[in-house]
């Protein structure tokens, strides 16, 4: 055999009698049958279906099975991120015809796709106040409800089980978005309190928890279920990095911890901004006066509650106050997402981004924190010093 030849077909395995605190990685687009029946004998519905990259490698099917367990479902599939884990779900489940509920409080880009859908296909979409059992009315033509817990931005917590029921008894799925909770918060498949069908998490926040690997997840329980979206999974070639997947492994241990120092560094943030006179309201599901706390402890009796706090500025601040703050402050990063070490800070004018009325917020302007793992001392140092650009005569709480 010419050198050249040899180089590309050299037996490509090292002696194994090793075990490593991480597992190894593959990468693969191209995977090499042992033989015809081999080939021919593999169908797509196959647990592990090693036929081609963007159906899996044992890296992605090892992160894949964690994932699985940590929320507590039986299937999970890996997509490059968690909108497009969302889309996914879309795509599966609706088609012309089809009505689908979402929630006035969603992450928006959800919204964004079911109105594509909506042009291309015919679907029909509703939206309901997360906190409103009645407002969510489903025809005979519902196939989808979407959930949030808590709700993007202003974080309200809805009667999840309430929902889930009535979605049940009209025959529709339940999605829940479960990046918020991050199966730690409450598991989105115990049966005794909460049985959805899907849950999507953005494996790009806490699972990742370096703020540097977009990656999203879809879990579910039933087969057939599982059977449905795989298909489109595979149809539309949705595939991860090896490299990706072995970087969330490997946060994976440490996930429960960040969460609950993170989850109390936000409740002690929250007890602090209740006190600063800048803000009409402090949104947060442990929060007596938040939407939905009483929903929050019946679900999450542990107390946990993620990282995430909103503020809504006093009436007399206008928008370019609230720019003028958050541009004041120096350990809160302005950044999307969350899950990471660094805070991170964005601000929303609820007017343009809500489409129902929002009778429970005293103001327009909402800014949300996401706290990270710096010290509370610290973070509350930070905003007490941005507060005092709106030049104000109000006296700012010291840490």
């Amino acid at each position: 055999m010419h050198k050249q030849t040899a180089l590309i077909h050299d037996p490509k395995a090292a002696p194994m009698d090793i075990n490593t605190m991480q597992p190894p990685v593959y990468h693969a687009s191209t995977i090499i049958f042992d033989s015809t029946k081999a080939l021919f004998n593999r169908h797509w519905t196959d647990r592990y279906d090693y036929s081609y990259g963007t159906h899996g490698t044992p890296t992605t099917y090892l992160l894949a099975d964690q994932i699985a367990r940590l929320e507590g479902g039986q299937h999970c599939l890996l997509t490059p991120s968690g909108l497009s884990a969302i889309s996914l779900v879309n795509t599966a489940l609706l088609t012309t015809g089809d009505e689908v509920w979402i929630p006035d409080n969603a992450y928006s880009p959800n919204l964004a796709h079911l109105q594509q859908l909506q042009s291309s296909y015919g679907i029909s979409i509703k939206i309901y106040q997360p906190q409103d059992i009645d407002s969510f009315m489903p025809s005979k033509a519902c196939k989808l409800l979407w959930l949030e817990a808590a709700g993007s931005i202003t974080l309200e917590f809805p009667n999840l089980p309430a929902f889930i029921h009535k979605a049940h008894q009209h025959g529709a799925w339940v999605a829940l978005d479960n990046t918020w909770g991050a199966a730690v918060a409450f598991c989105p498949f115990a049966i005794d309190t909460l049985a959805v069908d899907i849950s999507v998490h953005a494996l790009t926040k806490y699972p990742s928890g370096g703020g540097d690997v977009l990656m999203g997840s879809i879990v579910s329980h039933d087969n057939k279920l599982h059977q449905r979206l795989l298909q489109t999974h595979s149809v539309l070639g949705l595939s991860v990095s090896g490299d990706d997947c072995a970087r969330i492994y490997r946060s994976l241990p440490s996930l429960q911890l960040r969460y609950q120092q993170q989850s109390a560094t936000a409740q002690q943030l929250m007890h602090w901004l209740k006190n600063q006179p800048q803000f009409s309201q402090v949104l947060h599901p442990a929060n007596p006066d938040s939407a939905g706390h009483d929903a929050w402890q019946k679900l999450c009796p542990s107390g946990l509650s993620s990282g995430l706090v909103s503020v809504v500025f006093d009436k007399r601040y206008r928008w370019a106050d609230v720019c003028r703050f958050c541009d004041a402050l120096r350990l809160f990063q302005l950044g999307f997402s969350w899950g990471g070490a660094t805070s991170l800070v964005m601000l929303y004018d609820i007017k343009k981004i809500r489409s129902l009325p929002q009778t429970h917020l005293q103001g327009d302007y909402v800014v949300r924190f996401s706290v990270g793992l710096e010290h509370i001392d610290d973070l509350t140092a930070d905003i007490a010093a941005a507060l005092l650009v709106l030049n104000y005569d109000e006296k700012v709480a010291q840490p």
